[in-house]
């Protein structure tokens, strides 16, 4: 079975399973075998109640299962079975999401392996207190001025932006000339970022569990998108090498957006962000200094730099994790 190596041993399998992991870089997950007996439920209902007691008083725990063979039970039996005979010796609580300890049963064959681990070792993408860039996003208008040039060019870089704003899933993104552009140039970066959205949401709404939308798109004149932004109250930043670096300024960038329910957030192309748009700003900012950053990374550094600058303030405002 390609991928799984059963290690033999005398001694402490904690011993050799620390020994593991600390030299093969290979191994994704070291599990310490504390009982292996025969692949039926009661049996592997016996060795649970027995390692149970490696569960202290109120930790809670779960049970995660991964069958490899034929069998007559399915994974999730063997969770329901075997959370029940610990459950049953001990009354600690179950928490199958971010669980004190974790009892593995790793069924190969005709065998079941049993180790018992830190819930740590499930490595979730969330846990409690983990900030969510999503909400700081959910109210981001990304306003990027058109990339222009040979259409081949246009259209590359478009989607490369494309993909870029699907990604982090933004409000809404207005494409903003601010002088006059050529048609066919302004197609095909309007093309590029139409196919982008398109791939990423493909590949989104194959990996996540829930929904996803596509991002909408928008053609404003640049200018007369700030008159709107501003009557209506939402947030300007303007991103700029002439700008504050953004760590000086973190502490009004999230106020910005506890305040706000609209950020919008301009972004250059070639020649970057009018300067006379800094006039009508609440913040212009460099995320790089130093830097001239690549039209199509500027909007991917930029989101990257804000969302991290404003959750960081504000953990260190509240003190939280």
């Amino acid at each position: 079975m390609e991928g799984i190596v059963i290690v033999y041993c005398e001694g402490d399998p904690d011993e050799a399973a620390e020994n593991i992991s600390r030299e093969v870089v290979e191994a994704e997950r070291v599990l310490p075998v504390y009982a292996f007996v025969p692949a039926d439920l009661e049996a592997i209902c016996t060795a649970a109640k027995k390692l149970s007691s490696r569960l202290k008083p109120g930790e809670t725990f779960a049970v995660r299962t991964t069958r490899r063979g034929a069998h007559s039970f399915t994974s999730i039996d063997v969770n329901v079975r075997a959370g029940a005979c610990i459950q049953e010796e001990t009354g600690n609580p179950v928490n199958l999401s971010y669980p004190d300890k974790v009892f593995w049963v790793e069924i190969v064959g005709d065998t079941a392996f049993l180790s018992v681990t830190p819930g740590a070792e499930l490595h979730k993408k969330s846990y409690p207190g983990k900030p969510i860039a999503s909400r700081l996003l959910a109210k981001t208008v990304v306003v990027q001025t058109p990339y222009l040039g040979p259409l081949e060019g246009a259209r590359k870089i478009g989607v490369r932006l494309g993909r870029a704003f699907q990604t982090f899933e933004v409000k809404e993104v207005v494409v903003a000339p601010y002088k006059p552009v050529d048609v066919e140039e302004l197609d095909a970066f309007l093309s590029g970022l139409l196919e982008g959205r398109e791939s990423r949401v493909r590949i989104q709404r194959k990996t996540y569990a829930r929904g996803v939308k596509p991002v909408p798109f928008l053609l404003y004149d640049l200018y007369q998108f700030i008159r709107m932004a501003r009557g209506r109250g939402d947030a300007v930043i303007v991103t700029s090498t002439k700008g504050r670096y953004i760590g000086e300024v973190a502490s009004k960038l999230a106020e910005l957006y506890s305040t706000r329910k609209r950020v919008a957030v301009l972004i250059g192309s070639r020649e970057g962000v009018p300067v006379g748009t800094y006039r009508f700003a609440d913040l212009v900012v460099d995320v790089a200094p130093g830097l001239t950053l690549a039209t199509d990374t500027a909007a991917t550094a930029i989101l990257s730099a804000i969302i991290n600058t404003v959750i960081s303030s504000r953990q260190g405002q509240t003190g939280g994790p």
